[in-house]
């Protein structure tokens, strides 16, 4: 099973927010999902980014892949 840590789109048109969420890669981009690690809201100023580094470095350790948008977040998470 290919495991996936990706956005989940939220909120209203043209107001979203995401949930950074671990998901089996053939799932739709807001259906199911096995664990939700984070919240990012782009819109709020300055941009909001909260995530559990803890899991997400648990869940790289065992094989999911992070989406290119996803990589950048935890870069920012850390540096932060």
């Amino acid at each position: 099973m290919a495991v996936k840590i990706r956005l989940a789109r939220h909120g209203a048109k043209k107001a979203p927010y995401y949930r950074v969420i671990v998901a089996d890669a053939r799932s739709p981009r807001d259906g199911r999902f096995i664990e939700e690690v984070g919240r990012y809201n782009p819109c709020a100023n300055p941009t909001f980014i909260k995530l559990d580094l803890e899991k997400i470095d648990n869940w790289v350790k065992n094989g999911a892949q992070p989406t290119e948008t996803v990589a950048k977040l935890i870069a920012q998470a850390k540096e932060a």
